[in-house]
């Protein structure tokens, strides 16, 4: 795609024009609403919400440490979750649960996780958020194989990958000299990162430094993180999921109508259905993460209250935000204040999702109980002193169209799928940029190894949800949006890609390769 032509869709983006370029319009798989993907129905009578209390997935213990590094070990294999009552739902799982156990890390202390592979097909791990060595970001070709595998699967319709194959274990070292932050681990291999997520490999790795610690912020058990997933299940219970290959092993992709992204009508919260969570009369720290394969949500507390975001993806943001609601695209977080001190006791405040109908317009409730408590924790008016980049001293601009074509595996990156043999962008490292995206249908974009400001959308401001350090930016159907992004420390290849996992696994992806 040349230029004239790049130009001349941004411009019909930015007057709010539907792009209609050949092919990009093929799937018409939108929910009522506009938002993207198809619904898949439980084959069963849906859980009943509000019945079974908030879980809070463990925080894993190092199996030892030095005084550079914590070492941790997990072990990725089949286990079960409890979603029925009395019924044991089988899943993947890191160390048997869903989410897997949360790791805490502080900024600038080196942590190592060693996974062992006890799935039947391979994983790669990528700790989404994290200022990462590309050889630990979890290339989508970095294969883990299963304890005892010799060789990989070939996978059909995808080219050949570059990166290393381990069999059994392998260490992924995480520096960590970046700020305090709500990340989250995942399979990300190639072809095959939707199924794996939607069957439960993801869990939470949170990032502490010294100017969140002194903060007067809620912490302990006033400081929660809140997966939201939609899923869905067959007559027996099982998650059910419309691969092309439920083996996971050689033909990537899902089924045509669910292309634009598989929805489901369970949600979830930390891995439980519509659950409850009993709160004092006090401040919470709420850390909301989007796990969802292709679900945007935009959530409101009922009785109304506001929102005080205090983070997003990339950490604290400068001065606290008061938010009305909140949108949430696949792999987005927010980090967020809600005040509960002056609510009744007794009250049932209900956490909703006005882009949801029926089942998926409820996530979960807080009950809120007692009298008033003691609560220490305020929000200050400055949170951060982070610097922000100035695009007047961008060396370069550039230029991606994500955008739909015709065929199975039809989403496109500048007309391109995914071929690695064909970086899309070959940054220095420490020279600033600035990004420019363009959309057909809605797109979340990631991008690996650093995060990133938004400077507008459409050739105006940034959205109410773009402030702060983003990794994942949120994009509108037919919209433009310029970021800019500084690429430091490490030299190597790395992906950004749509966070749409269907989109993703049917080559909306891209290489982008650092360099000194």
């Amino acid at each position: 795609m040349n230029r004239r032509k790049f130009l001349s869709l941004t411009a019909l983006t930015a007057g709010g024009a539907l792009v209609a370029t050949a092919g990009a319009l093929t799937l018409p798989n939108l929910v009522a609403n506009g938002e993207p993907g198809a619904l898949l129905r439980t084959a069963r009578p849906l859980p009943p919400a509000y019945r079974v209390p908030l879980p809070i997935p463990p925080v894993l213990a190092p199996v030892r440490t030095d005084p550079g590094t914590d070492y941790y070990e997990i072990t990725q294999r089949p286990g079960t979750i409890s979603v029925f009552p009395g019924v044991a739902t089988p899943a993947l799982t890191y160390q048997g649960s869903f989410p897997g156990p949360t790791i805490v890390s502080r900024a600038g202390r080196r942590t190592v996780v060693r996974h062992t592979n006890r799935l039947p097909h391979p994983v790669v791990v990528h700790l989404h958020g994290g200022h990462t060595p590309h050889d630990s970001d979890g290339y989508p070709g970095d294969l883990l194989l299963p304890v005892g595998t010799a060789t990989a699967p070939t996978m059909a319709g995808m080219p050949t990958m570059p990166g290393t194959t381990a069999t059994g274990t392998r260490d992924y070292t995480y520096p960590l000299n970046q700020r305090a932050a709500t990340l989250w681990y995942h399979d990300h291999r190639m072809g095959f990162t939707g199924p794996s997520i939607w069957h439960g490999l993801a869990g939470f790795h949170l990032v502490h430094d010294d100017e969140e610690a002194a903060l007067p912020l809620p912490t302990g058990d006033r400081d929660i993180p809140i997966m939201i997933t939609d899923r869905a299940f067959d007559a027996e219970g099982r998650l059910i999921y419309p691969s092309l290959d439920p083996t996971l092993t050689t033909t990537p992709g899902v089924t045509g109508p669910y292309a634009n992204g598989v929805l489901g009508d369970v949600v979830l919260v930390n891995g439980a259905p519509w659950p409850v969570l009993r709160v004092d009369r006090a401040k919470y720290r709420l850390r909301l993460l989007n796990a969802s394969n292709a679900r945007r949500y935009r959530l409101v507390l009922d009785p109304p209250a506001t929102f005080v975001q205090i983070g997003s993806d990339g950490g604290l943001l400068r001065a606290p935000l008061p938010q009305p609601a909140l949108e949430l695209a696949p792999a987005e977080r927010f980090d967020v204040i809600v005040d509960f001190a002056n609510v009744p006791p007794g009250t049932q405040v209900e956490l909703r999702n006005t882009l949801g109908a029926g089942s998926t317009a409820q996530v979960m409730r807080f009950d809120v109980t007692g009298p008033a408590v003691r609560d220490d924790a305020t929000v200050p008016p400055t949170l951060s002193r982070s610097a922000t980049l100035d695009p007047r001293t961008a060396i370069v601009t550039r230029d991606f169209l994500f955008q739909n074509a015709a065929g199975r595996i039809g989403w496109r990156i500048n007309g391109q799928a995914y071929d690695p043999a064909h970086p899309l962008a070959r940054p220095k490292l420490g020279q600033p940029e600035i990004w420019r995206f363009v959309t057909d249908l809605h797109h979340p974009i990631h991008l690996h190894l650093d995060q990133f400001q938004v400077l507008a959308r459409n050739g105006k401001q940034p959205g109410p949800y773009d402030h702060g350090w983003k990794d994942t930016l949120d994009l509108y159907p037919a919209q433009s949006a310029e970021i800019m992004v500084r690429f430091t420390d490490y030299a190597g290849r790395f992906v950004f890609h749509c966070h749409n996992l269907e989109h993703e696994d049917m080559a909306m992806m891209a290489d982008f390769i650092t360099s000194a």
